[in-house]
């Protein structure tokens, strides 16, 4: 972030950013900031008026179940990568701890957006979630953008699906409800298809040079009203769905 405190330029990121901003970092900041991601924190660097004034380390902690919701995403076949703008260190303590093997680092907005492309491009199915500005142009190339409720309007804007909190659960029961949805629309198809498929030819008269049947107004009617309760009655179990 660069801009004004008190009529002074003011500037607060990374070594990149102050090189931007034509801003030298003695050697021993330097040194600091290393050893810093070495202890898997992430390093800020403030800067007013043209010149370095201090550090701020941060770190993120894992959030409860994450865990536990990633390796239930795995177990289901989903193949998980983390893609982050913090530096390797500070990452790579985060998918230890998460158990990932594939970590993308340091990466832009635009190199997150280029490896959604490129999963797409090797035939991959992927889903983003993310809740950051900077998850924009990714969320955007995804087949399915997974945005946090807790993350940046822009983000939301660019996401198919809004998960109201910030809990990675939530992507797990969304598939899981995804899955079952679909599965129900598949049968009620078939409860539509075969209520027509035996009713319209009785009620042309298929049956009749055999046994003399036709298919009365009001049964067709009943048989009509039927398949439509069925297929709603079909729908409403997935109520019953566990999550």
């Amino acid at each position: 972030m660069i801009g004004t405190i008190a009529a002074r330029p003011a500037a607060l990121g990374n070594r990149a950013l102050m090189a931007e901003q034509g801003i030298e970092v003695p050697e021993k900041v330097v040194g600091l900031v290393e050893s810093e991601t070495l202890r898997a924190q992430t390093t800020l660097l403030v800067a007013e008026a043209g010149a370095l004034i201090g550090v701020i380390s941060v770190s993120d902690p894992v959030k409860a179940g994450a865990k536990a919701s990633l390796d239930a995403l795995r177990a289901d076949g989903i193949n998980v990568v983390m893609a982050t703008g913090d530096a390797r260190g500070p990452a790579m303590a985060v998918a230890e701890a998460l158990g990932l093997a594939q970590v993308e680092a340091g990466m832009t907005p635009e190199a997150k957006h280029r490896l959604v492309e490129s999963l797409k491009a090797g035939g991959r199915k992927v889903a983003m979630a993310g809740d950051g500005i900077n998850d924009a142009p990714a969320l955007a190339a995804a087949d399915v953008g997974i945005a946090m409720g807790t993350g940046a309007e822009v983000a939301i804007r660019q996401a198919g699906i809004t998960l109201l909190k910030g809990d990675l659960s939530a992507v797990v029961r969304a598939r899981v409800l995804a899955k079952a949805t679909l599965g129900n629309i598949r049968q009620n198809l078939w409860f539509a298809f075969g209520y027509n498929a035996i009713g319209i030819p009785i009620a042309a008269g298929i049956l009749f040079p055999l046994t003399g049947w036709l298919l009365s107004p009001m049964i067709a009617a009943a048989a009509m009203s039927l398949s439509s309760v069925s297929v709603i009655a079909n729908a409403l179990r997935l109520r019953q769905v566990k999550l």
